[in-house]
């Protein structure tokens, strides 16, 4: 396995398929820096051993060590890197790519991911590539480009037969769910599948006489500690009561008083109806008109309705005639009553009176209905009263898949973003959510967000400081308010996270590497198996993958309880759509208008279900059970000519 990559989700994902998986791994990062004059501090493409993964003789000492690193228990080599500028030819050759199963791409330039990748692909139509994208749309093209290529390549390459196919993948996309449903209460962890969004939901031990609604099936045990707000989370995992991952029916039915973790589908409802607009530009009426208008409007027009009566009543015309006075009058355009009885003098006069006071409504209106249309393309404020909502501070990549996630839910949201021309500002806007620019770190930002009246802060700028002070000064305003970081490395997030808790033990805390969310899925498409997310459980991660059943003697011919391995892998799902007309994605996103109902998948699996070697369906896995499934091992893994 080849891993290309210039940040902490290369160095995460080169350990999760060291350590996990039992792969010989190389590892291509930019050289050194000098302190001095910042040039590289070693020759460009130096290849040397990695001290950055020594703990693998430490993991075998210790009780359970063997599982950690490879459940076959062989002693694994140290990771070795590759030092390059950029994944260049030359660089991929030193790394061995002719040799390679799989590849993966994970610069934070998808420009250079996508050289890298047309050069991998040129010198091992067999590579399977997995690349780092931030553009979904050009992911979608660049997938078929590259297998194509493939084939082109080897012509007779059954690129499905032999997996080397390319898996374009985001961080952002893979993490997002975890980092919204951290935040929101009854959503928990979510995943979308077959158009389908999977909920996997917390819930807290049954009361006496109570029965648990289990879902679809339960997930995880929870360890003692999770509902305790001063603990540490995951703190006892490594004790009988500890979190436990896919247990069967008999362990959940004996863990009275502990905590599950079901899984759950809901409707995927989109976004709310807008309100009623004019011109097609996306202005609601109450915009235009504001309360105070029209109640002045309305004024206005009872005064003239009124003059016209009384004119009626006191000079006996026509009404019509009379309301046409009243508005000649009104508008100082009709003749002076000079002569007239006194009855119509005064009721010129209050005409004239109404006319003038009149006038500046309409030109408040005027200005209001131009400021209301000019801002209806532009940024939207918090309203008033706004209540509930979750607080998203920065719209970059990860700001921005979450964003929209939250609002693929329904839940109210107000965005924090310093830059006005930031990535997610467009959706904002498309997504008619209020947004407050400003420096998040300056006194009155977060008030103008209406903090004070959230459910909930998202911190998800790329400042860990940032992220930090505003969690703190937003706990200063509301102390009880449910708060979710992004931080950089996971080790910090552990600390940050426990350090919060300590100091507010009656608020809900969590702290999440991105890298560490997002590792695990890479690594798997590595592996050669479609992802479609991935949810923590406190501090590990359960996948949720497709598997097609042919090749599997755990899985073909078996029934669907036979399958079923506790503490390793469970299907959830069955795919019931024909091999030809299956979508090979189903983890992405269905257009708008299409169907969301989830057909084709089958959740309500019956226990004596015979698979069939046609058949695919949907698991979730625990990390090593994934790897176990997979099968490949350091030292019996086949070569690329017998893939």
């Amino acid at each position: 396995m080849i891993v290309c990559g210039d940040d902490a989700l290369a160095a995460r994902l080169a350990s999760e398929l060291h350590d996990v998986y039992g792969e010989r791994v190389t590892l291509v990062v930019p050289p050194a820096r000098s302190s001095t004059g910042g040039q590289p501090a070693v020759a460009p493409n130096r290849i040397r051993t990695s001290a950055l993964f020594g703990r693998v003789s430490a993991a075998m000492n210790r009780p359970g060590g063997a599982d950690e690193v490879g459940s076959s228990g062989e002693f694994l080599l140290p990771v070795r890197e590759v030092e390059a500028a950029e994944p260049s030819e030359e660089a991929l050759r030193q790394a061995g790519v002719e040799r390679a199963a799989a590849l993966a791409l994970v610069y934070d330039d998808d420009e250079m991911n996508i050289r890298a990748a047309l050069a991998a692909r040129r010198l091992n139509p067999r590579l399977r590539l997995v690349i780092r994208l931030y553009n979904r749309k050009l992911g979608q093209h660049l997938e078929g480009l590259l297998d194509q290529a493939a084939v082109v390549a080897m012509p007779g390459l059954d690129v499905t037969a032999l997996d080397a196919s390319t898996t374009v993948l985001s961080d952002a996309d893979t993490a997002a769910p975890a980092l919204a449903a951290t935040a929101v209460a009854g959503t928990s962890k979510v995943v979308q599948a077959g158009g389908l969004l999977l909920r996997a939901v917390e819930r807290t031990p049954p009361g006496p006489g109570e029965v648990p609604d289990p879902g679809l099936c339960t997930l995880a045990l929870l360890s003692s500690t999770t509902n305790d707000p001063a603990g540490a989370e995951g703190s006892d995992s490594s004790g009988p009561q500890g979190p436990s991952l896919l247990p069967d029916d008999a362990t959940v039915a004996a863990a009275t008083g502990r905590g599950t973790v079901v899984l759950e589908t809901i409707s995927y409802a989109g976004l709310p109806v807008p309100s009623r607009r004019l011109a097609g530009r996306g202005a609601p009426l109450r915009e235009i008109f504001s309360r105070r208008l029209r109640r002045a409007l309305a004024g206005a027009a009872a005064a003239v309705v009124a003059l016209a009566v009384a004119s009626w009543l006191t000079t006996g015309d026509h009404p019509l005639h009379a309301a046409y006075l009243t508005l000649l009058d009104l508008f100082a355009i009709g003749d002076p009553a000079v002569g007239e009885p006194t009855a119509r003098q005064v009721l010129q006069l209050l005409s004239g009176l109404v006319g003038l006071a009149l006038l500046p409504v309409l030109v408040a209106g005027s200005l209001e209905a131009l400021g209301a249309f000019r801002g209806a393309a532009g940024l939207l404020r918090p309203p008033r009263g706004l209540s509930g909502h979750v607080v998203l501070l920065g719209l970059g990549k990860v700001g921005t898949r979450v964003l929209a996630r939250l609002r693929e839910l329904g839940i109210p949201v107000v965005c924090v973003e310093e830059d006005p021309e930031a990535r997610g500002i467009p959706l904002a806007r498309r997504l008619r959510v209020p947004v407050v620019l400003g420096d998040v770190t300056h006194e009155g930002v977060l008030e103008a967000a209406k903090i004070h009246r959230a459910h909930a802060l998202l911190a998800l700028t790329s400042a860990d400081t940032t992220n930090l002070e505003a969690a703190l000064y937003a706990r200063t305003v509301k102390p009880d308010l449910r708060v979710a970081l992004r931080l950089y490395e996971d080790d910090f997030a552990t600390a940050v996270y426990r350090t919060l808790r300590a100091a507010h033990p009656d608020a809900l805390t969590r702290s999440r590497s991105v890298s560490t969310l997002a590792a695990p899925a890479f690594a798997g498409a590595m592996m050669g198996r479609q992802i479609l997310g991935a949810i923590p459980v406190e501090r590990k991660v359960l996948l949720f993958a497709v598997l097609d059943v042919a090749g599997h003697p755990r899985f073909e011919g078996c029934t669907v309880a036979e399958a079923f391995r506790p503490g390793a892998w469970r299907v959830i799902a069955l795919d019931t759509a024909e091999p030809a007309e299956r979508r090979p994605d189903l983890a992405a996103s269905r257009p708008y208008g299409a169907d969301r109902t989830g057909a084709g998948l089958l959740w309500d699996l019956h226990p004596g279900y015979v698979l069939r070697p046609q058949d695919r369906v949907v698991l979730a896995a625990t990390r090593r059970g994934l790897a176990e499934l997979l099968g490949r091992r350091t030292g019996s893994r086949p070569g690329p000519q017998s893939a």
